[in-house]
């Protein structure tokens, strides 16, 4: 997200508007927690993980009275609209805000999970699956030197962009996700009817998985290979943060330059996305109602190539 902040408050500088950055997210609306930004507070940190304004969960903004006591707050400060960067938390905030309070706010995707729709790649998902895949690697020589089979656990409560991903780039035996049912069945007889043998197996799970997560997959599957050593490995907050992949850190400064753009020309209720390699732009509700698909192809890719 860095990378987002670092174009958002360059651009607006350029463009002769004032920015002002909001600590801890709504939560800092609520509080007044505000401080003036200008090039030199951006400086060095595109390659920094995370973001420098830091974030928070916030109740109070989920109900109609914090919204209102963060509207007055920004009219005090005089901000004039919100660039928002997050997941359909923050952009569902943003969108019950504007339509109650009338102050502008354009958001700019930032999830590791990939989920949000109107944009192919939301911001941290390529640094996440980069990570995935190194911890993968280096759980893949363990399995090799001990002859065991590991299940893998990423994140992707809800989605499976990120395992499909990471499974695939890390040439992964079979992969779980919540848009996939029946693949322990589908697994299990592939593997008693190959003819090529191997020692050791890896398994990447969506942690939201809809057969259970990584240990309880893992039970499953000794239940028909009762012979086999059997590990589990549950990646956690390791894929939330490290330095940024440049294909992050390009995709956040160019959807916050045009998310700046977009909000002083009068834009408002609109999300910032890439498709196919072009800016656009999606009504925040659009981004928050409707589905985001999983590249199936992917899985069956796997699939194919795990035989």
């Amino acid at each position: 997200m860095n990378a987002c902040i670092r174009a958002v408050v360059r651009t607006g500088i350029a463009l002769d508007a004032e920015v002002i950055g909001i600590r801890n997210g709504y939560q800092g609306m609520l509080d007044g927690d505000f401080i003036r930004l200008n090039s030199g507070s951006v400086s060095n940190i595109i390659q920094v993980g995370g973001t420098i304004l830091k974030t928070s969960r916030c109740k109070d903004f989920l109900q109609k009275e914090g919204r209102a006591k963060a509207a007055k707050k920004l009219r005090e400060e005089g901000i004039e609209g919100l660039i928002c960067i997050g997941g359909d938390g923050t952009y569902t905030g943003a969108m019950l805000f504007e339509a109650e309070h009338g102050i502008p706010c354009i958001g700019c995707p930032g999830t590791i999970d990939n989920d949000l729709f109107g944009t192919d790649y939301t911001i941290g998902f390529h640094t996440a699956v980069n990570t995935a895949m190194e911890a993968i690697d280096r759980i893949r020589d363990t399995a090799e030197s001990h002859a065991r089979v590991f299940f893998i656990e990423v994140m992707g409560r809800h989605s499976g962009h990120l395992a499909l991903q990471a499974g695939l780039a890390s040439g992964a035996e079979g992969i779980f996700i919540p848009e996939k049912t029946n693949e322990m069945q589908l697994i299990v007889q592939r593997l008693k009817n190959r003819k090529r043998k191997k020692a050791f197996s890896i398994f990447i799970v969506a942690e939201g998985d809809e057969e259970g997560r990584a240990f309880e997959i893992a039970n499953e599957f000794q239940k028909s290979f009762p012979e086999t050593e059997t590990r589990v490995s549950v990646l956690g907050y390791i894929q939330r943060g490290g330095s940024p992949v440049p294909e992050d850190r390009i995709l956040a400064t160019r959807l916050g330059c045009e998310a700046v753009q977009f909000l002083l020309k009068g834009g408002k209720n609109m999300a910032a996305g890439i498709i196919g390699n072009q800016i656009q732009m999606t009504p925040l509700q659009e981004t928050i109602q409707k589905k985001k698909d999983v590249p199936l192809d992917i899985w069956a890719i796997n699939e194919l190539l795990s035989h």
